[in-house]
């Protein structure tokens, strides 16, 4: 089942002389399940492809299909709501917010939204990712890969269509990098978590299912990973 479909996706920056194609039509889909790791050298693109995945930023041209839903065809209130509900966004520096405790960052999305927060699932999450002990904890309490292990619940909490990992080791040490990736290969295989990972690590993107290699906003290979 196709849940993610990208056409002929572009973002240029400036004009004329200085214009620079950050995405330079980009197409692809992914299907409900996999796991993708997004790979390229600083500036290639990787990031500004993610964020437009995210619906964190707009394209110039091209579209973003979500579950089906055209994402850009929403307005920005409704885009809002449609990425809190349907994508959940991993991040390099964890995004954690400093007054709120491990449990309240990561149930933030269900209080947003005005939703009941299911006590199993944020029980279910927080054992998984070790944090029982450290759920009453403030961020600058924690080391950063339990920020990283917090904001991987945050991203999961709602039960989103997409979870999007902007290099979500790159500011870890090779210890907690591997627990970080182990924890996004469970949510990959417990909740048939369908992940779109960014990195430039290729040992990490090895253990994707696919890797997709982009270089100067344009995708030059696409392959299984076997």
């Amino acid at each position: 089942m196709e849940i993610l479909k990208v056409e002929h996706l572009c973002k240029t920056y400036g004009k004329g002389e200085q214009e620079i194609k950050a995405v330079d039509d980009i197409s692809f889909t992914v299907s409900k399940g996999e796991f993708v790791a997004v790979v390229g050298s600083s500036g290639s693109g990787k990031s500004t492809l993610l964020h437009l995945i995210g619906g964190v930023d707009k394209p110039t041209s091209g579209k973003v299909m979500i579950n089906g839903t055209d994402i850009y065809k929403l307005n920005n209130d409704k885009l809002a709501i449609f990425r809190r509900r349907q994508v959940g966004l991993i991040y390099q520096f964890y995004n954690l917010i400093p007054i709120l405790n491990v449990e309240e960052n990561i149930t933030l999305p269900c209080r947003l939204d005005g939703i009941q927060v299911e006590k199993e699932r944020l029980e279910e999450i927080l054992s998984i990712l070790g944090l029982e002990n450290r759920r009453k904890h403030l961020p600058n309490e924690l080391s950063g890969g339990q920020q990283q292990r917090t904001s991987i619940g945050r991203a999961l909490i709602n039960h989103p269509a997409l979870v999007l990992a902007d290099e979500p080791t790159g500011n870890l040490d090779s210890k907690a990098s591997k627990e970080i990736l182990e924890l996004l290969k469970l949510s990959n295989q417990k909740y048939k978590q369908t992940i779109i990972m960014i990195t430039h690590d290729k040992e990490l993107a090895a253990e994707a299912d696919r890797i997709i290699n982009i270089e100067d906003g344009k995708i030059v290979s696409d392959e299984e990973n076997k």
